[in-house]
């Protein structure tokens, strides 16, 4: 599989997000996936302390076990789960907190991408980024990303680091595919102009980008959006599956499905170095793989601009 870098990480074009073990899958199931997702070529796994009520990131480190060395392990600090014990906050104690919790519950001595989940407007960016650095400097994270940062948030990060001379954000990781352009206004030019990757959460938009719905049918029953819901209109809405039913067109025109699309179009983008899907089993994780080869010509990119409504950018 292709290789990209984060900072100073070589990930997989395709990763794999762990926010379903724990919750929607057990134990067993995780090992499954993980061991499909390395047979794969996946090395990229994406965690956070509160994704399963705090147990993926346990779950993930049994499932990896003496293969961890094979893995880039991202995890998330900063979203509170009081349920769960979790306080959150990007305070400098909670963060020394944090990922001394996170590295108990993964069974490992380091976290390769740390990222801070939401931007804690209560404590000063420059005091996160020197708690982190520090961990930096001790060896417990390699590198240190964020998550649901706007541009300016961006730009103020960077600013701050490179005042201070600490370690600066190397990832954003925000809402982006095919369908929710949104980052396009401003946080990939922001990524551009520091050097940071754009880690898509929701390629697939809830499964809208999977080919398992389609117009005027109910959501098939045991998948994600049948189980969410007045929840599932955030994916599930007249724009979307009607632009979908468009791409759907594009896509069958040419040979490929829309899940093709969902990956190769994300990869295309200059900004994203992996594209991070969850999975529930070993089939969908090999799905996703292979479905990450589409190679879009820049014509297929502007029809696909066109049938989305959004304007074109430089990739």
């Amino acid at each position: 599989m292709q290789t990209n870098t984060i900072g100073s990480l070589t990930v997989s074009a395709v990763g794999l997000g762990c926010n379903n073990f724990g919750g929607r899958i057990d134990a067993a199931r995780t090992d499954e996936v993980v061991a499909a997702a390395l047979e794969a070529g996946i090395t990229l796994f994406d965690t956070a302390d509160i994704y399963g009520g705090t147990r993926s990131e346990e779950l993930l480190g049994r499932a990896l076990g003496d293969r961890r060395d094979e893995a880039v392990i991202a995890s998330k600090f900063g979203a509170a789960s009081p349920e769960n014990g979790v306080a959150g906050g990007a305070g400098p104690d909670y963060v020394r907190q944090a990922v001394d919790d996170s590295l108990r519950r993964l069974g490992t001595d380091r976290i390769d991408l740390y990222q801070l989940h939401t931007p804690d407007d209560a404590t000063p960016i420059t005091d996160t980024l020197e708690a982190l650095d520090g961990l930096v400097q001790a060896g417990k994270v390699r590198e240190v990303g964020c998550s649901n940062f706007d541009a300016a948030q961006i730009d103020e990060a960077h600013k701050a680091a490179a005042d201070r001379n600490v370690a600066a954000f190397v990832s954003v990781q925000n809402r982006y595919s095919v369908l929710h352009r949104e980052p396009e206004q401003g946080v990939t030019q922001a990524c551009r102009r520091h050097g940071m990757g754009l880690l898509p959460y929701f390629p697939l938009e809830g499964g809208m980008l999977t080919g398992k719905y389609r117009p005027g049918e109910d959501a098939p029953e045991g998948s994600r959006l049948a189980g969410m819901g007045q929840r599932a209109e955030r994916f599930r809405n007249a724009r979307n599956v009607e632009v979908t039913e468009h791409l759907r067109a594009f896509c069958v025109q040419r040979g490929h499905t829309v899940l093709e699309l969902a990956f190769s179009w994300l990869l295309a983008q200059s900004t994203v170095p992996s594209v991070i899907a969850g999975a529930t089993s070993a089939k969908q994780v090999k799905g996703n793989v292979a479905a990450s080869g589409w190679q879009l010509t820049d014509d297929e990119l502007a029809e696909v601009d066109t049938i989305t409504g959004a304007v074109s950018h430089p990739r």
